[in-house]
């Protein structure tokens, strides 16, 4: 091979390599970032910017470029269901109780990037440390819960306590994450046998919620109709009693009256007095009354007009007294009864 093969051979090599390192630097200063990420820029491992979405550039061999994702991510807890159905997992879903008891929570878990260079150089293993904090507060959260509130009416309260609880370690450990959102899907016993009997005690919680609506109905029914019994009675009674009252205080003025025509006269007041209580008590009883100078018969039925009983005892009574009484016979005057 002569020189100026040689020379023109040497030219051509010298041309494609340099062409390969032009594409080469071309290729390694650009690089482009979707809307879901975030690069971080790092200059000899030191952090030196973060880019958003777009096309850049960076100094190739000398800056390093990592994307990270941005978008809302979730972690299942307790369970997988990466095999098309849910898998308990019991190293993690298993917790002790306040009260002692075992119990399987599943938890979910939704959390993003927010700070992409604490998240990619203050953890080795951020996903990894986010599962150990939620892990750690939510055995602590259960454990501070009886089996019962567990199961029942605490799922709200502990699945916020959880999410607070994590959230402010990441902020501790500065690993740029955000929790969103905590949600405890599911807690039950670890057996079936207790699975069942806590089904028994909560049916025997809803039977109790139904008998005391039950019986609330029925005093709401009950109340307001004994309420008007009352009322009625109450009226009844102080019927009663002004009636009572009206009628001893009828029964004072006519003693009263009376005691006042006994003042005036009293063998009068006596001898009516005595025909009024004999017409009460021997009701329909003639009486006959014979003398020598004066025949009175006078009718105490009640069928008779008192008046005319009453005129007859006070004519009787005005008459001088009877010294002589004559005998009672059979065909003469007398008492028949």
């Amino acid at each position: 091979m002569d020189t100026a093969t040689w020379k023109r051979t040497l030219n051509m090599i010298r041309g494609i390599a340099l062409g390969l390192l032009a594409i080469v630097l071309v290729y390694g200063s650009i690089y482009t970032v979707s809307e879901q990420e975030r690069a971080v820029i790092t200059q000899f491992g030191k952090v030196v910017d973060e880019q958003g979405a777009g096309l850049h550039f960076k100094i190739p061999f000398v800056q390093n470029v990592r994307k990270v994702n941005m978008t809302t991510q979730g972690m299942e807890f307790g369970y997988s269901s990466s095999s098309g159905h849910d898998v308990s997992i019991e190293s993690e879903s298993v917790m002790i109780t306040k009260d002692f008891n075992f119990v399987n929570v599943d938890f979910y878990v939704v959390w993003q990037v927010t700070q992409p260079a604490q998240y990619l150089y203050n953890s080795a293993d951020p996903e990894g440390l986010l599962r150990n904090i939620l892990q750690s507060e939510a055995r602590s959260i259960v454990s501070s819960y009886d089996v019962d509130d567990v199961l029942t009416t605490a799922k709200v309260d502990i699945q916020t306590s959880v999410r607070d609880g994590v959230q402010t370690k990441l902020d501790e450990y500065a690993i740029g994450m955000y929790v969103s959102n905590v949600s405890l899907l599911d807690a039950e016993p670890p057996t079936a046998e207790i699975v069942a009997a806590f089904k028994n005690v909560e049916n025997a919680k809803q039977n109790k919620d139904t008998e005391i609506n039950i019986a609330k109905t029925y005093a709401n029914q009950v109340i307001p109709q004994a309420r008007a019994d009352a009322d009625r009675i109450m009226r009844e009674a102080e019927g009663i009693r002004e009636a009572r009252i009206n009628e001893a205080t009828g029964q004072t003025a006519r003693f009263n009256a009376m005691f006042s025509e006994y003042i005036r006269n009293k063998d009068i007041t006596k001898t009516r007095m005595y025909l009024e209580t004999m017409e009460e008590i021997m009701p329909g009883t003639k009486t006959i009354i014979d003398s020598s100078d004066i025949t009175k018969i006078m009718d105490l039925n009640r069928s008779a007009e008192p008046d005319t009983v009453r005129n007859a005892a006070v004519d009787a009574a005005s008459q001088p007294p009877v010294t002589d009484i004559p005998e009672i016979t059979e065909g003469g005057g007398g008492y028949e009864n």
